[in-house]
């Protein structure tokens, strides 16, 4: 029989058409013969059909396979091969499908269904791998149970569920809870476990495995420590207990994703399981511990209650960011953690909101489902999930979680589903709430006031830019929490919460001695674009005196853009009470490390453009960089004489250790040090970089020292130490061209593509370099078009290897419209070279044409 291949015509898929499949799955039976090139996948899979399904066509899903038989009730059939699948006729009572298909795991390089990564098996199901392993209803809302026989010559044999048996050349998994296809793994290979245990707090012992190549041993304890931290904190905080006998996590080198939660079989991207001190920074570790929490807190969130269909991807990632996020600020810094998340929202979602590539959290369509595992989704759908709780408050949120699990357990759900569960808990109307999930955009809050006798009124506008195919925006809930500061620095009134539902809302508080100073927006309570007139003067006051951590670093984090945005404009020199500001907070030992490194980041470069273009001006990405090189230089040059000091008093002695009161102290030296290599011309860095006995610092000062163009030295020397761990060396990759000056970036990136450690089938190599390029805002927008056709080049290259990274790579692009004319015409010119391309797939077309679309 011929090979079924999927549609090559991109086809839309609208929310609007969702019908149940017509069929129920009784049980899953799988065997797997593997082979590199030849495996073979038996499947016997018991169907009923469902008496009252409004389309009763017996249609399974199917990419990349040959059948080499199929069967009903042991009676061989032919089916008829579609795009995409099969269809066959079938009983009108229940009946067992039997069908047989070989794969090519070793000429998997999309990493999608079953693939090999150094010789290891290792499957990526989600959202639709799965129809590359055999044929299969592969969507989320058909859920059953498995088993699974492995046959092979692996010492090691793993899948879902709990291993109920094994011998010489084979190996037998049963997973007894419901799931969709897309949560099913298979890992066989040469591997070796750090072991452990966790007692639930009803007395079962779960055994727990990390299960890595050999070598990699040394490099599993954290991780070990970050899953049991997350059980204990799922039963604590959520009342969620571990369902199964056995957890296991798998490190695997060539993966498209961070991690993916397969029922008690995670597969990890290596880079987000494996660390160590002298490999890992504190970033890598603060990372690993809130993916491993991720996909763990997905036991409930994802698996047990999983989405009715991928428009509802949101409800199982939104809820899961979320939790993973409340997990990592009690295991560090709230305060910390909700700045830094901030920070990414406003760097990768909200330019994906104000762009081409808008979408809501829940999008009524798309060509394919890879695109849309987005910022929007993950992030975006976090922050609904936090006004929902700010909204509701604590005891009703935890009220209608409970609600929530005991309802929905073994279902496949919808957004419609989590929202009714809340209004039953606490009695609310969230029609209007809703809107949240169904509009693009990022609505802006513009903000007016007015004083008189002891009276204050806050005015609020709010609306939301058109986004495409959504010109027209109604009114969303807003909860805005607001605090007022008397003029000496006094919390005069402390936080509310104020709900905006209508267009234009005015609120009053009474009852002051004089006009207070407003804290608007605190914890950022929504995500939104605050508008409002203030002056550098009240920013300083609120960088000095607010109570909210949040908004201090707002405040700084407000003036840092004014300061920049004066200097690109008008040459203005870094504004004096600003740079006085951040001295007197800097030289502030009793505020924490953590909290002052962050003050002291400035805006990224591609947040100033973005400011710019917002405020009618056309940015210049040469001029930008300028200005923060003069800022820097400058702030260094005003703390000359406090930066010894501060480099002493931040330098963490003794053994290292992850925790984040040392990594705070680590991340304020490592921008003392950065600072203190523009003075000394890279003297300190020098000594740090020969004496450092972890990655933190060792990183932090190769990185001070190349930016100066003074660490060539000290680059090749971490090379020849590391080049034989593939992780380190990402680091190595991404460092060369993020400290690259502008005109060199491109020719950086081009001449690592060509480097013997380079290859562009593993993702994180790839990312470490394409991505480094995007990163280097003046580098990628060098006015000479180099950076654009080198990332096209690359994308073309990879796009017949691995559609779904090239497609998420090609969201580099998605701000071409706010540069000048000729910056335009070279990014459209490479838009349309990628979508010229002959077999484009169609992840990268629906890219590329939705951007070259804006």
């Amino acid at each position: 029989m011929k090979d079924a291949n999927p549609a090559t015509a991109p086809q839309t898929f609208y929310l609007k058409d969702y019908t149940p499949f017509g069929f129920d799955v009784e049980s899953v039976h799988l065997t797997f013969r593997l082979a590199p090139e030849t495996t073979r996948v038996l499947s016997k899979i018991r169907f009923a059909p469902k008496p009252d399904a409004a389309d009763k066509t017996f249609f399974l899903h199917g990419e990349d396979l040959q059948l080499i038989s199929a069967k009903i009730d042991g009676q061989e059939v032919t089916p008829e091969l579609a795009d995409g699948g099969l269809k066959c006729g079938v009983p009108s009572a229940p009946f067992t499908w039997e069908a047989e298909v070989e794969i090519n795991p070793a000429g998997n390089t999309a990493l999608e269904g079953l693939y090999m990564s150094n010789r290891m098996y290792c499957t990526q199901c989600e959202a639709e791998g799965f129809r590359k392993i055999t044929y299969y209803p592969d969507r989320p809302d058909v859920m059953s149970t498995f088993t699974v026989r492995i046959e092979g010559d692996e010492p090691v044999m793993l899948s879902n569920g709990n291993p109920v048996g094994a011998g010489e050349g084979w190996a037998e998994w049963h997973d007894p809870w419901p799931k969709p296809a897309y949560l099913f793994a298979l890992v066989a290979g040469d591997l070796v476990n750090h072991p452990g245990s966790f007692t639930t707090r009803s007395g079962k012992d779960v055994e727990l495995n990390i299960w890595v190549r050999p070598g990699d041993e040394g490099k599993c304890a954290f991780g070990m420590e970050a899953l049991k931290k997350s059980m204990k904190w799922d039963e604590d905080v959520y009342g969620l207990e571990y369902d199964l006998e056995l957890f296991n996590i798998v490190a695997v080198d060539d993966f498209n994703m961070g991690a993916m939660e397969n029922k008690g079989l995670n597969i990890f991207n290596s880079s987000c399981v494996l660390a160590s001190p002298e490999t890992s920074t504190d970033a890598n570790f603060e990372r690993i511990e809130a993916i491993i929490a991720h996909e763990y807190f997905h036991n409930w969130t994802g698996n047990r209650i999983t989405c009715r269909d991928w428009f509802q991807l949101c409800l199982k990632e939104g809820l899961t960011v979320f939790r993973d996020a409340q997990f990592t600020a009690d295991m560090r810094s709230e305060p910390v953690k909700r700045i830094d998340d901030v920070i990414t929202l406003r760097a990768r979602q909200f330019p994906e909101d104000n762009g081409p590539l808008a979408h809501p959290p829940r999008p009524e369509a798309f060509q394919e489902i890879n695109n849309f595992y987005t910022a929007t989704v993950y992030e975006k759908g976090a922050e609904v999930i936090g006004m929902l709780k700010r909204l509701v408050g604590d005891e009703n949120y935890y009220t209608a979680l409970k609600l929530y699990f005991e309802r929905h357990d073994g279902q496949a759900c919808t957004i419609e589903d989590w929202l009714k569960v809340f209004e039953d808990a606490t009695g609310r109307d969230l029609s209007q709430f809703k809107l949240w999930y169904s509009q693009a955009g990022t609505p802006r809050v513009k903000v007016s006031e007015d004083y008189a006798d002891g009276t204050y009124i806050l005015t609020f506008e709010q609306s939301t830019p058109p986004t495409p195919g959504q010109p027209d925006k109604a009114p969303r809930v807003i909860p805005v929490a607001v605090g007022l500061l008397s003029p000496n620095g006094d919390e005069v009134r402390a936080t509310e919460v104020l709900e905006l539902t209508e267009a234009k809302q005015s609120f009053t508080f009474d009852g002051l001695a004089s006009k207070p100073v407003p804290s608007i927006l605190r914890e950022f309570s929504a995500p939104v674009i605050l508008e409002r007139e203030t002056t550098n003067t009240e920013r300083a006051f609120l960088l000095a005196h607010d109570t909210d951590p949040f908004n201090r670093w707002e405040a700084g984090n407000a003036l840092a853009k004014e300061t920049r945005v004066a200097m690109v404009l008008d040459g203005a020199a870094p504004d004096a009470a600003y740079l006085d500001a951040l001295e007197k907070l800097v030289r502030d030992d009793n505020q924490d490390p953590a909290f002052r490194a962050l003050v002291l980041s400035p805006p990224s470069q591609s947040d100033i453009a973005q400011t710019l273009h917002e405020r009618g001006y056309t940015p210049d990405p040469q001029k930008i960089y300028d200005a923060a090189e003069t800022f820097a230089q400058t702030l260094a040059q005003q703390l000359e004489t406090s930066l010894p000091r501060l480099y002493a008093a931040t330098t963490v002695e003794g053994p290292y250790s992850p925790n984040a009161e040392s990594a705070g102290k680590r991340a304020l030296n490592g921008r003392i040090l950065s600072l203190l290599t523009r003075l000394d011309g890279g003297e300190q860095a020098a000594r740090q970089y020969a004496s450092a006995d972890n990655m933190t610092q060792q990183y932090a000062a190769l990185g001070a020292l190349m930016k100066a163009e003074n660490g060539a030295a000290q680059s090749q020397a971490f090379f020849d130490q590391w080049q034989d761990d593939r992780l380190v060396m990402d680091k190595w990759f991404a460092l060369q061209i993020a400290c690259a000056a502008p005109e060199k970036a491109a020719a950086t990136a081009a001449a690592l593509t060509k480097h013997p450690l380079f290859d562009m089938k593993n993702p994180n190599r790839f990312r470490a370099v394409m991505g480094a390029l995007a990163g280097n805002h003046a580098g990628f927008h060098h006015g000479s078009g180099e950076g654009y056709q080198l990332l096209a080049e690359n994308l073309i290259a990879l796009d017949s290897l691995n559609p779904q990274t090239t497609a998420r790579m090609c969201a580099a692009f998605q701000t071409w419209k706010r540069y000048d004319a000729g910056r335009q015409s070279l990014i459209r010119a490479q838009l349309s070279r990628i979508a010229g391309t002959d077999g484009l797939s169609r992840d990268t077309t629906e890219m590329v044409t939705r951007i070259l679309d804006a």
